[in-house]
């Protein structure tokens, strides 16, 4: 970590300090002066009292923000997924205090202080970092605290990693040193390089680099204290989920699955059950609304069933509002020449002919998959998972695809909020496969809170 890093990181635990403070503060403020003319105070509390228990609070959540990951600072993590862990971690904190307060009934006597606390603390905290983020990127387009790259590689991924790098310089990084492939000479001028300029990291972006020139690369690395990052692929995927363990003395790697097998399973079930249920008592009067629309906009059902394949490899029936003309699979071979997803078995076209004119805007705002939301509730479907893909399109899967047939496919996903129809298919299994191998609870939350920014963001999903 740069020095710079370092201190960005150290600023911020005095600010949350000051803001989780400056929360309880303004908390006690509204309760006592504010709002005591509309609702009379019952239980006074006093002021020294008050903020001695404030100060105390504040370095229990500054644990807490430790233990969430709130204090490893790095310029290319999104703002929303710190905003996440923000609003997670002042949310243990304020249990904790509703916990002393079980044992302790004097500790506050007014519930408004503690959910005002709570409240305020997620929005000052949230206004600092991203002060604090705007000043780190203000200092990396002026040069300051950047961390110098080699890139290594010439494949469709490394141009699109190097564009990004180059064009989003508040993230900062500065590409010093490129090198199409791992060779001999190559080698020879990557040493050269490090030993002329000060580098921080060399990055392998071509996935399918072999492991001979990898393990070279991560050598070079780490003879010279620089950090080394790679593309992962596949391969990298399918393995990065394993347990060790000891049997007669001997150490076996068992690879699992994925983190949903056993109780993750069980916490995943019940929260689809409790959400999709939700959802469809509050939809209910929109979708009479998208009903209605349907039948005026041309013949055939309001809802369709299609064949998809599930969870080991079972095929079931998704619901979906008809977004086509009638009988619209019939005319699937016919059009078959103008895929636009010619890398993978799946099939795109922007200007589909069938598609209906109330289809275009419930396809570009995926409300068509709203009635998914009934495949939850059987259990067919989760909240959050893979893509559901047709029987043709996974008969013509490769081997390495198979996992995503793992886990149970999800109305939304992390390809679907990471490109949704842009990706071809091997970028958009690469992502599936990454959530299959690294589930857990917090990434499912992401990625349900972006969803709906991603849809109303997007023009291009259809």
């Amino acid at each position: 970590m740069k020095r710079a890093e370092l201190v960005f990181s150290a600023i911020l635990v005095p600010v949350d300090y000051l803001m989780i403070i400056v929360a309880g503060l303004m908390a006690y403020r509204l309760r006592f002066w504010e709002i005591a003319t509309l609702r009379p105070v019952v239980y006074e509390l006093p002021f020294n009292e008050y903020i001695s228990i404030v100060f105390i609070v504040g370095i229990i959540w500054l644990i807490v923000f430790a233990l969430s990951g709130l204090y490893s600072i790095k310029s290319t993590r999104r703002f929303f997924d710190e905003f996440v862990k923000i609003v997670l971690a002042c949310s243990t904190g304020f249990l904790s205090i509703i916990v002393l307060i079980f044992f302790q009934r004097e500790l506050f006597s007014s519930r408004f202080i503690i959910l005002a606390g709570w409240l305020l603390a997620i929005l000052f905290i949230t206004v600092s970092r991203l002060l604090i983020r705007r000043l780190q990127h203000s200092f990396f387009l002026r040069g300051y605290g950047i961390r110098n790259i080699i890139m290594v590689g010439s494949d469709e991924s490394t141009v699109i990693l190097k564009d990004y790098l180059m064009t989003q310089r508040q993230l900062g990084y500065r590409i010093v040193g490129s090198f199409s492939e791992v060779n001999d000479q190559n080698i020879q001028d990557l040493k050269q390089t490090i030993s002329q300029k000060e580098i921080d990291e060399i990055i392998l972006a071509d996935p399918n680099t072999e492991k001979k020139e990898r393990m070279l690369l991560l050598d070079i690395s780490i003879d010279n204290h620089i950090g080394f990052k790679y593309m992962a692929d596949l391969l990298d995927a399918k393995i990065s989920n394993v347990h060790i363990e000891t049997i007669a003395g001997r150490p076996l790697i068992e690879i699992k699955r994925t983190p949903l097998d056993g109780w993750g399973r069980i916490m995943k079930r019940i929260s689809d059950t409790l959400f999709s249920t939700l959802g469809v008592i509050v939809l209910s009067p929109f979708f009479l609304i998208i009903a209605l629309i349907i039948k005026i906009d041309s013949k055939g059902p309001v809802f369709v069933r299609l064949d998809r394949v599930g969870e080991g490899n079972k095929v079931f029936q998704v619901y979906k509002f008809r977004s086509m003309v009638d009988n619209a699979h019939t005319m699937k071979n016919d059009l078959m020449k103008y895929n636009e997803r010619a890398d993978g078995p799946l099939f795109k076209m922007k200007e589909d002919p069938r598609i209906t004119k109330s289809g275009k805007f419930m396809r570009r705002m995926s409300i068509d998959e709203l009635p998914q939301l009934f495949n939850v509730l059987k259990g067919e479907m989760s909240l959050v998972g893979p893509r559901p893909h047709e029987p043709e399109e996974v008969s013509r899967y490769q081997k390495s695809h198979k996992k995503l047939l793992a886990i149970k496919p999800g109305i939304t996903g992390l390809a679907q909020i990471s490109g949704r129809s842009e990706l071809n298919f091997s970028d958009e299994a690469r992502l599936d496969i990454y959530y299959i191998e690294n589930w857990s609870p917090l990434i499912d939350v992401k990625i349900l809170m972006r969803t709906p920014l991603v849809v109303l963001s997007t023009k291009s999903a259809s």
